[in-house]
C-alpha cells in the first residue's frame, strides 16, 4: 500500500475501527482524484458551434458502454487548409516562445485560424480562457509557473498559453496577458468566486477602449439557465457537449456580456457592501452574484472546453473485486451525467448486462403517495401489483400506527439482474424535498388562535412524515441496485446520500476522496478514507485511514479489513469464554462455603490471571492470526462476506461463550472436588486442604482455557470457508 511516485505510505489515523474495516456494506466514492488521476489535460474545445481537436490514436472508435451506442465522431482532426488528415500529427508550437513543450494538440486548423486573427469569437474564447481564473504565476529561469487552486483552472490556463493567450502577471486589481506576442494589461473590477453551489466563476474587467464586460465559465447547466432559449449557438454546443461527455471528458461552457457603466456603477456599490458585510457575508455575495450574472440571457455563447481526467490504474480491477465481495459502490461527482455514466463504464461499474435506470423515470415511483402506476422501459421488470400492494401498505401502516418504524421487505424490483441508477443532484433535491431555503421578509404577524396553530403542527407532522417517506423510497429502491451514480452534486447532497443510507439501512458505510469537497462526506460516514492527491490534504487531515491510490482500497479492506474483523471476533469471545470460566468457579464454590467471602483461588492466581496466565494466547491471535494469507483473500473475494453477515460474533455467538464457559467451570470446580471429597492419606489424616484444591482448579483453568485459544482459530478458519462456499452454491443455484 506504499505508492513510489509520489513516497506515499498508507497510514492509519484510528486505531478504533479496524474490526468495522470488515463489515463494510456501501462505499461512497468521488471521482475526480479518487477513481482518476486528477491530472487535467485540454483535449478539445467548441468554438462557434464548431468542434475542434482529436485524439491522436484515431479517427474514429467506438464509445465505451453497450455495443448499440455505435461509434463517437469526436471533431475534425484538420490540416492548416482544413482537409481531413488521414494520419494526424502533433502541432508545432515552437512559433510561440510562451508555449509549454509538454503539451500536445493535433487539430493544425485551429492554430491557422488562431494566428490568422480574423475569427472574433477564437479570440474571445481564449482571451476568457486566460483571464477568467484565479491562477497566480512566478517566474523561475525564464520560465512561467503557474499556480493554480484546481487542475482544471491549471490546464485551461495551460491550453490557452501554448494557443498563444499567455498569462503574464496579475496585482491586486490588474491581469497582463501576452496575446499573440502583443502586451496587455486588463483593469480587473471584480472576481465572482467560484463554489460548490454556485458551479460557475466569472470576472469583470475594463478593457483599454473603456468597455466593461463580464467573462463566465461553468457547468452547462447553470449556463444554459441563463441563456437566451433561442441562443444561435446554442444547439450546436449543446450537441458538441454531449460528444464530449460521451468520451468520458470534463466540460465547461464558456460565455460573456457587455456591461454599461451606468449598470455596473449601481452593481459596484452593492457588491462592496456585501463585501464588507460583518455578518452573512457569504449569502450576501452570492445574492449579488446572481444579480449581475442573471442578465447572462443577452451575452454571448462563445463555447465549451474538453479536459481529459485518465482513470488511475487498477480501478477496474479494484471494483469487481469489491463487488464480487458483495460490496455496494456508489459515485458521488459534480460531473456531467453523461460523463460520469462512461466513467461508469471505464471503471466497470457498469458493463453491458447492465440494466441502467435514471432518475428522471423513476420519480411516480417513488412518489408514492401520487403515483400513477406505468411501466416505463428501463423499468420493465417491476410489478405494477407490488407497487399498488406497496402503497397499500404504507397507508394501513400509517393509519394503525403513528409510530410503527417496520421496514417493508416488497422490493421495487423483480429479478435477479444487475441494475445500476444514475441521478442528478437537481433531482435529488426535487424528490428528497431539499429546496432551498428563501429568505424570509419581515412581516407583520398576529396571533394564532389555537385551533390555527394545531392545524400548523398537524400539517408540518403529515410534510416531515412524507419528506421521511420519500426518503426511505429512494434508500430502497437505491440500495437494490447494483451500483448508483450520483452526478452534479454538492459536497453538502454527497454528505446527505451517505447520511441517508446510515440512517435507513443501518449499515456500516466508507467514504473515500481526495479534495476538501469530500470532507463532509468523509466525516459522514463511519469511516473515512483519504487520498493524497492533487487537492491538497484536507481531505486526509479528515480521514480515518489514507494513501496514495484508489487500487489500494481493495487491499485496505478483504485483507485488513477481514483480518482485523477475524481477530477481534476471535479475541472477544475467548475473552468472554476464558472469564465466564473462570468467575462462574466461585458461584459454584459459594454454595459449599455458606455464601461467605471466601475465594476458589489464591490471591495471587486471581491477580495474575487476566495480567499473566491467560493474555498471551489471546494476544498473540488478535496481533498475528491469519486464517487465510493475504492473496487468497484477494482471489477470493466472497471471504469477506464473513463479517458482513456478522457471523463469527453475535448474540448467538456470545451466549455459546457464555454456555461453554459455564460448562467448563462446572468441569473444573466439581472433579477436583469429588477428588479431594473424601480421601484419607497413609497416616489417616486427609490430604485435600483448601490449598491444594485451589491450585488444583486453577492449574485446570490455565491448561483448558489455553488449550480452547487454539481450538477457536480452528472453528474461525473452518467457518471461513465453509460460508464462502455455501454463498458459492447459492450464487451458482440462482
Amino acid at each position: 500500500m506504499y505508492y513510489p511516485e509520489k513516497d506515499t505510505a498508507a497510514k492509519a489515523r484510528t486505531t478504533t475501527l479496524n474490526e468495522q474495516l470488515g463489515q463494510i456494506h456501501y462505499i461512497f466514492s468521488d471521482k475526480t482524484g479518487t477513481l482518476t488521476q486528477n491530472i487535467m489535460t485540454f483535449k478539445k474545445c467548441c468554438i462557434n458551434g464548431q468542434r475542434y481537436g482529436k485524439s491522436v490514436a484515431g479517427q474514429l472508435w467506438l464509445c465505451p458502454g453497450p455495443p448499440n451506442r455505435g461509434p463517437c465522431v469526436a471533431g475534425d482532426c484538420r490540416d492548416g487548409a482544413g482537409q481531413l488528415q488521414s494520419h494526424p500529427e502533433q502541432v508545432d508550437f515552437s512559433w510561440n516562445v510562451y508555449a509549454d513543450g509538454k503539451f500536445s494538440f493535433c487539430d493544425h486548423y485551429l492554430i491557422e485560424q488562431i494566428r490568422a486573427g480574423k475569427d472574433p469569437e477564437i479570440h474571445k474564447f481564449f482571451l476568457l480562457l486566460a483571464i477568467c481564473h484565479t491562477v497566480m504565476v512566478d517566474i523561475s529561469d525564464g520560465q512561467l509557473n503557474y499556480q493554480a487552486a484546481s487542475p482544471d483552472e491549471g490546464a485551461l490556463v495551460t491550453a490557452a498559453r501554448n494557443f498563444g493567450y499567455v498569462f503574464l502577471s496579475r496585482t491586486q486589481n490588474t491581469i497582463t496577458l501576452s496575446e499573440m506576442g502583443t502586451e496587455r494589461t486588463y483593469d480587473v473590477l471584480a472576481i465572482l468566486d467560484f463554489n460548490s453551489d454556485r458551479k460557475r466563476m466569472s470576472v469583470i474587467v475594463r478593457e483599454s477602449g473603456g468597455n466593461i464586460r463580464l467573462y463566465c465559465k461553468g457547468a452547462d447547466t447553470v449556463i444554459y439557465e441563463r441563456l437566451h432559449p433561442r441562443n444561435p449557438k446554442r444547439e450546436a454546443t449543446e450537441e458538441a457537449l454531449d460528444v464530449f461527455a460521451s468520451e468520458t471528458l470534463r466540460t465547461l461552457c464558456l460565455c460573456y456580456r457587455d456591461i454599461d457603466p451606468e449598470e455596473f456603477e449601481a452593481w459596484n456599490k452593492k457588491f462592496l457592501e456585501a463585501s464588507v458585510a460583518t455578518t452573512n457575508r457569504d449569502e450576501a455575495l452570492d445574492k449579488v452574484y446572481e444579480e449581475i450574472e442573471q442578465n447572462l440571457i443577452v451575452s454571448q455563447l462563445l463555447g465549451a472546453t474538453a479536459i481529459e481526467d485518465k482513470l488511475q490504474d487498477g480501478v477496474p480491477e479494484t471494483i469487481a473485486r469489491l463487488s464480487k465481495a458483495d460490496i455496494k459502490i456508489w459515485v458521488l461527482t459534480g460531473d456531467k451525467k453523461e460523463t460520469a455514466e462512461n466513467i461508469g463504464f471505464s471503471c466497470e461499474l457498469l458493463t453491458d448486462e447492465t440494466t441502467i435506470c435514471y432518475g428522471e423515470d423513476t420519480r411516480q415511483i417513488l412518489r408514492l403517495g401520487l403515483i400513477q402506476l406505468q411501466v416505463y422501459p428501463c423499468f420493465f421488470p417491476i410489478s405494477s401489483a407490488l407497487l399498488q400492494t406497496r402503497l397499500e401498505n404504507q397507508r394501513n401502516r400509517a393509519g394503525s400506527s403513528a409510530h410503527a418504524s417496520q421496514r417493508m421487505d416488497e422490493p421495487f424490483f423483480q429479478g435477479s439482474r444487475d441494475r445500476a441508477l444514475i441521478i442528478t443532484g437537481s433531482w435529488l433535491n426535487e424528490i428528497l424535498l431539499e429546496k432551498k431555503k428563501k429568505k424570509k421578509k419581515l412581516k407583520l404577524k398576529f396571533p394564532r388562535t389555537a385551533e390555527e396553530e394545531k392545524k400548523q403542527r398537524e400539517k408540518r407532522q403529515r410534510a416531515e412524515a412524507y419528506k421521511e417517506q420519500q426518503q426511505q423510497n429512494f434508500v430502497d429502491l437505491a440500495c437494490e441496485c447494483k451500483a448508483v451514480i450520483c452526478c452534479r452534486v454538492t459536497p453538502k447532497q454527497k454528505a446527505m446520500v451517505v447520511e441517508l443510507v446510515k440512517k435507513y439501512k443501518k449499515a456500516i458505510t466508507l467514504a473515500i476522496g481526495d479534495g476538501a469537497n469530500d470532507v463532509n462526506m468523509i466525516k459522514t460516514a463511519h469511516i473515512g478514507v483519504g487520498i493524497s492527491g492533487q487537492e491538497g490534504m484536507q481531505a486526509v487531515m479528515s480521514s480515518d485511514y489514507s494513501f496514495g491510490q484508489f487500487r489500494y482500497l481493495q487491499r485496505l479492506l478483504l485483507v485488513h479489513g477481514r483480518w482485523s474483523y477475524i481477530r477481534m471476533c476471535k479475541f472477544l469471545r475467548y475473552f468472554f469464554y476464558k472469564n465466564f470460566a473462570f468467575t462462574l468457579v466461585h458461584i459454584w464454590y459459594s454454595f459449599f462455603n455458606g455464601f461467605s467471602a471466601q475465594t476458589a483461588y489464591e490471591d495471587w492466581f486471581i491477580t495474575l490471571y487476566n495480567v499473566l496466565y491467560s493474555s498471551l494466547p489471546v494476544l498473540l491471535v488478535g496481533l498475528l492470526d491469519q486464517d487465510v494469507s493475504d492473496k487468497l483473500s484477494l482471489r477470493f473475494p466472497r471471504l469477506y462476506v464473513l463479517g458482513q453477515k456478522d457471523l463469527l460474533f453475535n448474540y448467538k455467538k456470545f451466549f455459546l461463550s457464555l454456555l461453554h464457559g459455564a460448562v467448563t467451570s462446572l468441569i473444573i470446580f466439581f472433579i477436583p472436588y469429588g477428588a479431594y471429597l473424601k480421601t484419607m492419606g497413609q497416616d489417616g489424616e486427609a490430604p485435600s486442604d483448601y490449598q491444594s484444591f485451589a491450585v488444583t482448579a486453577a492449574s485446570s483453568l490455565i491448561f483448558v482455557v489455553n488449550f480452547q485459544a487454539s481450538q477457536l482459530g480452528f472453528l474461525s478458519s473452518g467457518a471461513a470457508f465453509d460460508s464462502s462456499s455455501h454463498d458459492n452454491k447459492q450464487k451458482a443455484a440462482l
